[in-house]
């Protein structure tokens, strides 16, 4: 088999710069490990850590209220000798990264993103090769926090790319494997199960004639997600003492928000000032608010199901109930993949700018208000929206370039034109 010099020297400086960080600047990795940032209640590799000594000396890990991760990531992390703990663990998180990368430019070499069997763009021969893609994620500054930090999300992330991957090259029943235990780790993964149907569906039609979407391959699907989640969960149950009470610290935590700790979404503020009396009824619409996204892109763009995964993955980065940076990066992995509609956004510049402004000025403003003193959470809250709203133009204004493409192919006549409302 030949081997990819191009990759091996991209993989191998990821690497190595990742390895160096951790080695020289362990205050660096034990800073970014605390961040609100990169550590949600739910994806803290701190409280990874209480849950696993908890779990070591035979005691229950979601007695307190703390850990509010999936059970099979203590027996994975127990099976590491404590004085090999730092060194493993940090060779992990840099096999994440490298795992993500890989599936990133196998779905970049499939040309999906550009012509896809119902879908071919007239900007096709824009596009950028997959070590490129590969290294925009590898050097992404958010892909390298995030694995410096440790967070859990690495696995959710890994997880989905590489469920994208398989559905690409035609293997249904690994991706409906790969994203079960995407959804097992977060839970909000599921939200991708449709559009993955459909690009499984769209690469097996392509390659096999299958004259239409039968029932068949859908309860396929669908058996298989589900007898996964199950194992997973029976998994779960057994590594539990025999206890369900996992279920609703692991899970229950995303539906009713319990921990209200801060982080770069929107719900934390809001369900802080919320009365009790309405808070199940704004925790259903957040929730519908969320999941409609679904439906009405798997219809409108069904042309383009890895578009729609895409754009689903920004729609998490924002609404979900403990985004992190990690869910941005997964999200900015998957985006140039459309440079052939860049051309096509209106406001990059805007997105972007509000982006640095909320990068730079976040870790500021948190600093008033918990360390100094001379603020309150309301500074911390702004500069989230801030971030919401530039992850929010670079969503919706992807979206537009890639309906205008599907319209210029359309009408080749319309190329380059204006379009106004009137």
């Amino acid at each position: 088999m030949a081997i990819d010099r191009r990759k091996t020297l991209l993989f191998g400086a990821g690497s190595a710069l990742r390895l160096v960080l951790f080695a020289l600047f362990p205050s660096l990795v034990d800073l970014l490990t605390g961040r609100v940032e990169i550590s949600t209640p739910v994806t803290s590799f701190k409280r990874l850590q209480e849950g696993l000594f908890l779990y070591t000396h035979n005691v229950s890990p979601y007695d307190g209220g703390v850990f509010h991760q999936a059970p099979l990531l203590l027996p994975l992390f127990a099976l590491i000798p404590p004085t090999l703990f730092s060194v493993t663990t940090t060779i992990l998180y840099v096999v994440l990264d490298i795992l993500c990368a890989n599936a990133i430019m196998a779905i970049a070499d499939s040309c999906e993103a550009v012509s896809a069997r119902l879908f071919e763009s007239s900007r096709k021969d824009l596009k950028w090769d997959s070590i490129a893609i590969g290294a925009a994620f590898l050097y992404n500054p958010l892909t390298i926090a995030n694995c410096l930090g440790r967070s859990t999300s690495s696995f959710t992330n890994c997880a989905v790319l590489i469920a994208v991957e398989k559905a690409i090259y035609r293997k249904p029943l690994s991706s409906m494997l790969s994203l079960a235990l995407a959804s097992y780790i977060a839970l909000y993964p599921i939200l991708l199960f449709p559009p993955l149907v459909l690009l499984c569906y769209d690469r097996q039609q392509r390659h096999d004639k299958v004259a239409q979407l039968s029932p068949s391959f859908v309860m396929t699907c669908i058996s298989t997600f589900t007898g996964s989640i199950v194992l997973l969960l029976y998994m779960s149950f057994l590594i539990a003492g025999g206890s369900w009470e996992f279920l609703s610290s692991a899970y229950g935590v995303h539906l009713l928000l319990p921990d209200l700790t801060p982080n770069v979404g929107l719900w934390w503020y809001f369900f802080i000032e919320m009365f009790d009396s309405f808070r199940e009824f704004f925790l259903g619409v957040f929730w519908l608010h969320l999941s409609s996204y679904v439906g009405g892109l798997c219809i409108r763009v069904r042309n383009q199901p890895l578009f729609v995964i895409t754009c689903l993955t920004g729609i998490f980065a924002i609404f979900k109930p403990y985004p992190s940076i990690s869910d941005t990066s997964l999200y900015f992995a998957l985006l140039p993949l459309y440079r052939h509609v860049f051309p096509l956004m209106r406001y990059t510049f805007f997105a972007v700018a509000a982006l640095l402004y909320a990068i730079l000025l976040g870790p500021a403003f948190y600093h008033l208000w918990i360390y100094a003193g001379s603020g309150n959470a309301n500074f911390f809250y702004a500069i989230t929206l801030v971030w919401s709203l530039g992850l929010s133009l670079i969503s919706a204004d992807v979206l537009f370039a890639v309906l205008r493409d599907e319209w210029e192919a359309e009408r080749p006549e319309m190329k380059g034109k204006d379009v106004r409302q009137v």
